[in-house]
């Protein structure tokens, strides 16, 4: 679990806050049960804001409760995978291009930061760390369209496909491959290449789906079907 650093977040966003990074970083894996009363101890709250949490938790499909059984983090479902595949290329397919056109100096130079981070990272080994730049990659690109609401959405909707980016990171496929999609996509948007970007980030979006196999196999018990 994380620890608590933002005192001004209220307790219930704080608890919901914490399991949700806890079970989108495979702290707390797919299948794995979770107590109210353990989660109450460990973060020192009452019962309530963990109620509370795992009834949002619910609804955004990372919690199972099961009758007599007790509550599960869920499987990870590949069709909701490949739903929000399809909402996310929808989406950044617009957010890119929209970089190509109105990009500023300084949006430019944070992707620029943000890959030779990444570059750092892989070069190390650090896939925590590359895990979390991949993510800040796509959300300065929404940052810098003026598109952070859209990027919200997708975020709400991609809860399975960031669990199985993180477990694709822990195997290290494609980091090749992610490093370099992101570098060439700075490219095409300081070169105003609409066409180039939009490729690039619609293969980039279906690397997941060559991974799933390799995943599958080496935890098939993450899975659903």
């Amino acid at each position: 679990m994380l620890n608590r650093t933002d005192f001004k977040m209220s307790t219930r966003d704080f608890v919901y806050e914490t399991i949700r990074e806890s079970i989108m970083t495979l702290d707390l894996p797919p299948g794995s049960a979770i107590s109210e009363k353990e989660i109450a101890e460990e973060l020192e709250v009452s019962r309530t804001p963990v109620r509370e949490a795992f009834l949002r938790l619910t609804e955004d499909e990372l919690l199972i409760v099961l009758p007599q059984r007790g509550s599960f983090v869920t499987l990870i479902d590949l069709d909701h995978v490949e739903e929000a595949r399809f909402l996310r290329e929808q989406a950044e397919v617009g957010i890119i291009r929209l970089a190509c056109d109105s990009f500023n100096e300084y949006c430019l130079q944070q992707l620029e930061i943000n890959v030779e981070k990444q570059k750092q990272a892989k070069k190390i080994e650090d896939e925590k760390t590359l895990f979390v730049l991949d993510k800040e990659f796509h959300r300065l690109l929404a940052e810098g369209t003026k598109k952070v609401r859209v990027w919200r959405v997708i975020q709400k909707m991609d809860t399975h496909s960031n669990r199985l980016r993180k477990l694709s990171m822990e195997l290290k496929l494609n980091w090749d491959q992610l490093v370099e999609h992101h570098g060439e996509m700075v490219s095409a948007i300081k070169a105003k290449d609409c066409q180039r970007a939009e490729a690039l980030i619609r293969t980039h979006l279906g690397l997941l789906q060559y991974d799933q196999q390799a995943l599958r196999l080496e935890h098939p018990e993450y899975f659903s079907k």
